[in-house]
């Protein structure tokens, strides 16, 4: 099972979300997001065993996540894959302590569980396209304004094809703490 923990939003966030990608849209071709996939990652698992599911609960549920406000303030894009490079597209958010705070306490505790989660650093944002090549673009247009939601859980996610979808399905959700 290909896993991974991450922040999931409200429709008011997807739907704010969903304008900058729109606006991304006219830009150029690419592989865009779909709505019910737009998160936060948090942590990226990889393949898991099913039987290692609860250690990886009971890793989520060591860590405090208290009420948080996010803000989301930047679009951007860095370039992935070597062979053939590609833009990939995201909105990033504001620094936030307490987000870095669980991130970290999230990273330990798994570790302490016996989990290898990806070591890359944890620069949180929310991917909008993949494949997309654009030479001109102005962030303000993208995003004319920042916003804010909120988070107070995390959730364990799925992550498969689909009827050649990329479909990410919740198996677990903390309560928040």
């Amino acid at each position: 099972m290909r896993l991974f923990i991450a922040i999931n939003f409200d429709q008011e966030t997807k739907d704010k979300l969903l304008q900058v990608q729109n606006r991304l849209k006219k830009l150029g071709r690419g592989n865009f997001s779909r709505e019910e996939n737009l998160h936060l990652t948090l942590a990226f698992l990889g393949e898991v065993l099913e039987d290692q599911l609860e250690d990886v609960k009971a890793a989520m549920d060591q860590v405090k996540f208290p009420p948080m406000e996010l803000t989301f303030h930047d679009v951007g894009y860095f370039v992935s894959g070597r062979e053939k490079p590609s833009q990939l597209w995201k909105i990033s958010l504001k620094y936030s302590r307490k987000l870095e705070k669980v991130h970290d306490e999230l990273i330990a505790s798994l570790r302490k569980a016996g989990f290898s989660p990806d070591a890359k650093s944890f620069k949180p944002h929310v991917t909008l396209a993949r494949e997309l090549h654009v030479k001109d673009w102005d962030k303000t247009e993208l995003l004319p304004e920042p916003f804010e939601t909120a988070a107070d859980h995390m959730s364990l996610m799925l992550s498969e094809r689909m009827d050649g979808k990329l479909t990410y399905t919740e198996l677990y959700r903390t309560t928040g703490k």
